[in-house]
């Protein structure tokens, strides 16, 4: 057990797993208890956004942002990483934290070497087989071992072989498992080990990403015949956003209703399955007498469409695929409360180091959220620029967002999010909205000249 006054951070990033999926922050009809104890003991912070992506793989950059506190347009470098300052658990490390690292990296090696003096059971990857996850322990020189022969997932469940660089298999463990037990072991070793350093843990979960498996026990908690079709379903999307990649293929079209109740129902286990493992890690932690000095911060990478407007994958700028949770606990945080501050990835570096006590570099594009536990009403910003690639832009406000789609016959949205939380009444062609149409795309001018985005001619 660290004797050092400085908190400990573990930070926990989950992949496709929306806001709206937590039971304590409104959904009766999932079953998350380690979470919901969570959002009751620190901020829950209610309007968290992933900005976007520049490619399909909506994980990297997103995983990036977090990493590097840049905004989407700025993250650069290898795996994303900035090189004009400490990424997030460099910085903890040079303060004097031992840094640990387990799960997905879909970075690469050198990034993660970068980032973390330990590693254990880590997922160079985007996806794969929950139950035979090809991982590595961190090479300290950088030199992983040559690649072997991996069987992953196209994106119609096929299977096809590929060549990844790993060195084990975890056969017939899940993923979920297999990567809160490393965080376990890391606990464990911390508390018997003589180190008194502070740690920075950092846990990422390849679920509730497809393909949605996990044990029978929790598969079976969700009848697919008692799961609500949302909303917002369309058999598919009216018209063409301008990307229809793997993800867009895992359901045949039109969608059937049938069909994605059972999708739903496993998305759910997989997230109730996890929530169980996320449950072993606290547990663990209290265990070992450094809960309540430890900062607990827990994202996932971005949402997920599964069936609403049409749509399958995050490659879309609607609220399902970019609006996600961020629950932070521990020490200094407030107890059992929300914030509905617009917040994004890049908010997280400056955040945790500001609640740890460490200087923020000045080349970081996000806002630290500290000062809205004493305050509720501090400022943070009153918009936010979302993005896919060059063929979709967003502005977010408090009430309304405007999504313009740059495909050959173009179309924008302007969505009343007040009235309408799941955005099928498109008011773009209201005359009664137009003041607010004119302004939101004047603000969406603005933020893209900010965030220099390449799609602004110079």
């Amino acid at each position: 057990m660290s004797e050092n006054d400085q908190p400990n951070v573990l930070l926990i990033v989950a992949d496709d797993q929306r806001f709206d999926t937590i039971g304590a922050l409104g959904n009766d009809h999932i079953e998350t208890p380690n979470l919901d104890a969570l959002v009751r003991e620190g901020c829950s912070f209610t309007h968290h956004f992933n900005m976007g992506a520049d490619q399909g793989a909506v994980c990297v950059p997103a995983r990036s942002m977090i990493m590097s506190g840049h905004s989407l347009f700025n993250i650069e470098g290898p795996g994303g990483m900035t090189e004009e300052h400490p990424t997030l658990p460099e910085a903890f490390g040079n303060a004097g934290y031992r840094t640990f690292g387990t799960g997905k990296w879909h970075n690469g090696h050198e990034a993660f070497n970068r980032c973390f003096d330990e590693g254990k059971d880590i997922f160079f990857g985007g996806m794969g087989n929950h139950w035979n996850v090809p991982v590595t322990d961190r090479y300290p020189l950088g030199k992983y071992p040559q690649p072997k022969p991996y069987r992953g997932f196209s994106g119609n469940g096929s299977i096809w072989p590929r060549h990844k660089q790993y060195d084990k298999y975890a056969s017939g463990t899940h993923s979920s498992e297999l990567f809160a037990n490393a965080m376990v072991n890391f606990l464990e070793n911390h508390d018997e080990s003589a180190d008194e350093r502070p740690f920075f843990a950092y846990m990422a979960t390849m679920a509730p990403h497809d393909p949605r498996t996990c044990p029978g026990k929790y598969l079976a908690m969700y009848d697919q015949d008692n799961i609500q079709i949302p909303g917002n379903f369309q058999p598919e999307h009216p018209f063409d956003i301008g990307w229809c990649g793997r993800d867009e293929h895992l359901e045949d079209y039109p969608r059937d209703p049938e069909k994605l109740r059972r999708h739903i129902a496993d998305y759910y286990a997989m997230i109730t399955h996890l929530d169980a493992q996320i449950g072993r890690v606290l547990n663990r932690l209290e265990t070992i007498g450094e809960r309540e000095n430890t900062i607990i911060a827990f994202t996932a990478d971005h949402g997920l469409a599964v069936g609403q407007h049409g749509l399958m994958g995050k490659q879309n700028l609607y609220e399902h695929s970019v609006h996600i949770p961020l629950l932070l606990v521990g020490p200094d945080i407030a107890v059992d409360e929300r914030r509905n501050h617009l917040t994004s990835h890049y908010d997280i570096y400056p955040t945790l180091c500001d609640l740890a006590g460490l200087d923020t570099p000045s080349a970081i594009e996000g806002e630290t959220l500290v000062p809205t536990f004493d305050n509720p009403d501090a400022e943070i910003r009153d918009h936010l620029l979302l993005a896919y690639e060059d063929v979709m832009r967003a502005v977010r406000g408090e009430r309304y967002k405007l999504i313009e789609y740059y495909t050959e016959d173009g179309y924008t949205q302007l969505f009343d999010l007040d009235a309408d939380q799941s955005e099928t009444d498109d008011l773009s062609n209201d005359d009664s909205y137009s003041a607010e149409y004119e302004q939101l795309q004047a603000q969406l001018r603005q933020l893209q000249e900010t965030a220099d985005d390449p799609l602004i001619e110079e």
